[in-house]
């Protein structure tokens, strides 16, 4: 990365929200990329348990934090603390991440934003289906606040074009897209082998269609549809097998979240599935790419989502892939995957059964993935990031006089 950067900025990320899935991703993938850019000092404000696996690099710094646990706690702690650690550190712009902003930010702030479920129809509609109306009050409260910070933050980053105008027609506000990146140093170069458990677990699924989804247990990924869709699939493979490989377990408890997965491993009973969902738990990320390279096609059935990382994974290690459609998957994949309406267990599964019927098709699915995924780089999405805030840098005055006028 060129050091074209004014060599004065310095930007606070704080990334304490980064606790599980797209967070950590994000922020494993982003560190040496900031680190790379000369003239430039990024502090990262993170947990302390994330801070212990990042490496020390040039021009970048970290600060452990405790910060409480849970949004609303977290919030109230960043809105009280963050002012302070930004003076103190003597940083010029501010990025938050987690879908929150700073209130009063004494500098100018970035606000990404990435999570689609306050924007989401359907996810409403399913909280109100499953009954869960305390997470259906939750998500409302936390949205308002994600709202409010589309209007408090100077620039609102979308990881998505499709995600960007969603939040644009949400919340107003200025609202760009910058998508986010792939590295295949960093998601390939762990030679390290699964562990012998999840190995075994492969084995045991034989020459069976082996289908991969990667995600935590939660609704919005909504994994019903893919079960549903599993006996459909058996009808349609003239007697081949197809086991379907989670990267978590269906319990409420081994998943980040508020999300019961009590009716999920339910219907999995009901539906006889016991042998044909086979629930690998956590895999560490450095070891995924040995995983989708054992299976044969990626599906997912979400029916929210803001960038889906797991599709450009899954791309880049020659999968081909089944998507529901959905405007951010068609971003992410193009045509080199194939897709059907989110609610239909139906479509999936012929879906995927024509897929297994082609090798040529799948071949050509692959090789278009494989293209496709070159086009995601975590470098150029820092590039971008750091051009966005030298863009913001000015008199502090001025900042504050603006913003404070965008509040009142």
């Amino acid at each position: 990365m060129t050091s074209l950067h004014k060599p004065q900025m310095h930007l606070l990320i704080n990334a304490l929200a980064a606790s599980a899935g797209s967070g950590l991703t994000y922020v494993r993938n982003v560190v040496g990329h900031f680190a790379a850019c000369d003239g430039i000092k990024t502090t990262f404000l993170l947990r302390p348990g994330l801070r212990d696996e990042l490496a020390d690099l040039p021009n970048v710094c970290y600060l452990p934090c405790q910060a409480p646990s849970g949004a609303a706690r977290r919030f109230c702690y960043e809105q009280r603390v963050l002012p302070q650690l930004i003076r103190a550190n003597e940083a010029t712009v501010l990025i938050s991440t987690g879908n929150f902003a700073l209130r009063h930010s004494p500098v100018p702030q970035i606000l990404l934003s990435g999570n689609s479920l306050y924007t989401s129809a359907d996810f409403y509609r399913d909280l109100r289906k499953r009954g869960d109306y305390q997470l259906w009050l939750d998500t409302r409260i936390k949205g308002m606040f994600a709202r409010k910070s589309v209007q408090w933050a100077d620039t609102t980053v979308a990881p998505s074009v499709a995600f960007a105008q969603q939040l644009r027609n949400w919340a107003g506000g200025n609202v760009v897209a910058v998508p986010h990146g792939f590295d295949r140093d960093v998601f390939f170069g762990d030679d390290s082998p699964l562990s012998p458990a999840i190995q075994n677990q492969l084995s045991e699924a034989g020459d069976s269609l082996r289908l991969l989804f990667v995600s935590h247990y939660n609704y919005y990924r909504n994994f019903e549809t893919l079960f549903r869709a599993l006996p459909l699939l058996r009808q349609r493979l003239n007697g081949r097998k197809a086991k379907l490989l989670l990267t978590c377990t269906l319990r409420s408890e081994a998943n980040p979240g508020s999300f019961q997965a009590g009716p999920a491993a339910t219907l999995v009973r009901e539906l006889g599935l016991e042998a044909d969902v086979v629930e690998l738990g956590a895999v560490p990320y450095r070891q995924l790419h040995h995983l989708y390279r054992a299976c044969d096609i990626y599906a997912t059935a979400a029916y929210a989502e803001s960038f889906a990382h797991p599709l450009v994974e899954a791309m880049a290690s020659g999968l081909p892939v089944v998507a529901s459609d959905l405007a951010v998957h068609r971003e992410v994949c193009g045509d080199a995957a194939r897709y059907f309406a989110r609610f239909s267990p139906e479509d999936l599964a012929s879906s995927i059964a024509a897929i297994a019927a082609s090798s040529e098709q799948a071949r050509g699915m692959a090789q278009r993935g494989l293209q496709r995924s070159r086009d995601f780089s975590w470098s150029r999405h820092v590039t971008e990031l750091i051009t966005l805030a030298e863009s913001l840098q000015g008199p502090a005055s001025n900042h504050n006089e603006a913003h404070i006028a965008d509040i009142c």
